[in-house]
């Protein structure tokens, strides 16, 4: 295809047909236009050109429509964001540093002495399966019962 089958031309209808012959009107009809100041796009070929040149008196050739203004705005794609690689905090080996020695410290410390009542009970040392009437029953409270080294009514609201 060449350019002049590409090329287009714009026509617009700028006076009225009334008081002109058939002919001219037929000729605004077979070049598209139907209502006044109305365009239309043809192809810009010696046809069409000498139509025009036939009712110059009722037909313009105008310059192309401009382009929309969005058209005109250059297309860009959004890339998603670049992974940044993590830098190594100077902070996190000296963290687990002072764990290990907590941990360390923790492990090396020596174990206090067990009191009477301890001792008696076997709580603090979890060798005892917990009794009905021991300090480990369901809901936390001492039963009525006296275990040994409880008193009947100790750590209950008086009366």
């Amino acid at each position: 295809m060449s350019d002049k089958a590409q090329a287009t031309v714009r026509i617009k209808w700028v006076r009225s047909g009334i008081g002109f012959t058939y002919h001219q009107k037929c000729i605004v009809r077979s070049l598209g236009l139907k209502k006044l100041n109305q365009e239309v796009e043809r192809p810009d070929t010696p046809q069409i050109r000498g139509l025009v040149a036939k009712v110059p008196h009722l037909v313009k050739i105008v310059a192309p429509a401009p382009k929309p203004a969005w058209m005109q705005v250059p297309e860009y794609v959004i890339y998603p964001p670049e992974a940044k690689p993590a830098k190594p905090s100077e902070t996190v080996p000296e963290t687990r540093a002072v764990e290990a020695e907590k941990i360390e410290a923790a492990a090396s410390a020596p174990v206090p002495p067990l009191s009477n009542r301890d001792r008696e009970s076997g709580a603090a040392a979890g060798n005892s399966p917990p009794t009905a009437g021991g300090p480990a029953s369901p809901g936390g409270e001492e039963s009525g019962s006296s275990g040994a080294g409880v008193s009947p009514g100790e750590g209950q609201p008086k009366a």
